[in-house]
């Protein structure tokens, strides 16, 4: 069973920044992707930033320029750089991992996801 957990959240004031990571129970080169998603009080969870196995990274238009995704694989982490931040952001983040199996005749994608933590970024 994958385990993902995260760490590094907290409460930042506005501009301020934070370090979120990602450990995996196992080789995170086992994903084909890798990914932040936050969720804030009455809204829907959308993906803040990704990484797929092959390196391609993807982010939300509200943290371009602001919000870095990376990976260690040795340490088996995935983290999320986060600068200039914003009351906006603040939200439950989560990590997500992405399996995807070739299950005749089609293609299967299995999620994992990681607790939640939490952030909170103060005006």
């Amino acid at each position: 069973q994958v385990q993902l957990v995260e760490s590094g959240g907290g409460l930042v004031q506005a501009g301020g920044s934070l370090r979120l990571s990602c450990t995996a129970s196992g080789t995170i080169l086992s994903f084909n992707a890798m990914g932040w998603y936050r969720q804030a009080p009455g809204k829907q969870r959308e993906l803040v930033a990704g990484i797929t196995s092959g390196g391609s990274l993807n982010y939300a238009d509200s943290v371009k320029g602001r919000f870095t995704i990376s990976r260690d694989n040795a340490k088996n982490t995935v983290y999320l750089q986060m600068n200039s931040l914003k009351p906006d952001d603040t939200a439950v983040y989560y990590c997500n991992a992405r399996q995807s199996r070739w299950e005749p005749p089609a293609v299967t994608d299995y999620d994992y996801w990681g607790q939640g933590t939490q952030v909170t970024v103060s005006s």
